[in-house]
């Protein structure tokens, strides 16, 4: 297979699975087990081009909190927003400062995330049945985003939405809700991610160079698939649960553990 179809392929599946609760960067790990391993740059820029496919589908949400903060509704989010942000940030410099990388070798602890967090989303979905949620975005609930994102960076397979999500809910927060504050964090979380990793790429000229068309590739076709999928998950989560993800998780989970795990 040519490389440049193997990166549009990696970018289709960052797209198609960074905002849906299945775990992109686990996707990912197990593509590359069949498919050429990219470096850390490439698995990390390739995210800016789905979070940048946010900006068009939330554009007048993000114009009323940028521009909207005389309003103290709008301020408050933002706010809460901000501060779920630096938590993440502050907190996954420190991870990385502790020498965490994701091991692309080891298929063992994304197959585990993986089926444990398809019960865990059962069991969040069913429990919430027999509450009664709400909009409301708690300091409560900001935070736990920002921790929840952090738990998500140290255990590939766990979903960065689909950790947020499940955690929000738990406190309360309905899912819709829940997925769109998940996804509006998720613009700064992945543009500064990629931001970061590009700098040190072009500040680094120990290693070989990148190669920025291949990443080019990566990028677009992460934006183009990740587009497509948010705009129709806006619609379900209006009316539909997260279980069948769940059911997805649990059987992927165990194929993999039986596949690859010795």
């Amino acid at each position: 297979m040519p490389d440049w179809l193997s990166v549009i392929i990696l970018g289709l599946i960052e797209g198609l699975t960074e905002f849906i609760p299945v775990s992109s960067t686990g996707h990912l790990l197990i593509a590359q087990q069949w498919l050429p391993k990219q470096g850390e740059v490439f698995n990390v820029v390739i995210q800016c081009g789905a979070a940048l496919a946010l900006i068009p589908l939330f554009w007048k949400r993000l114009c009323t909190l940028l521009f909207g903060l005389n309003d103290p509704t709008n301020r408050d989010f933002t706010i809460k927003l901000t501060v779920a942000f630096l938590i993440t940030g502050v907190g996954g410099l420190i991870l990385k400062k502790l020498g965490l990388k994701l091991d692309a070798e080891n298929v063992t602890p994304v197959a585990w995330a993986t089926l444990i967090g398809g019960f865990i989303i059962i069991f969040v979905e069913q429990w919430s049945k027999k509450r009664s949620m709400d909009d409301t975005i708690t300091w409560a609930i900001a935070i736990t985003f920002g921790i929840a994102q952090l738990i998500a960076a140290a255990f590939p397979g766990a979903s960065r939405s689909g950790t947020t999500i499940m955690l929000a809910m738990m406190l309360g927060l309905a899912r819709p809700a829940a997925t769109q504050f998940s996804f509006l964090l998720g613009i700064p979380t992945l543009l500064a991610a990629g931001g970061y990793e590009l700098y040190k790429a072009l500040k680094d000229t120990s290693h070989a160079p990148e190669n920025w068309t291949h990443i080019a590739f990566g990028f677009v076709a992460a934006a183009i698939a990740a587009f497509v999928v948010v705009k129709w998950l806006i619609r379900y989560v209006q009316h539909h649960n997260f279980t069948g993800f769940a059911v997805y998780r649990i059987l992927l989970g165990a194929v993999l553990l039986v596949w690859f795990v010795k």
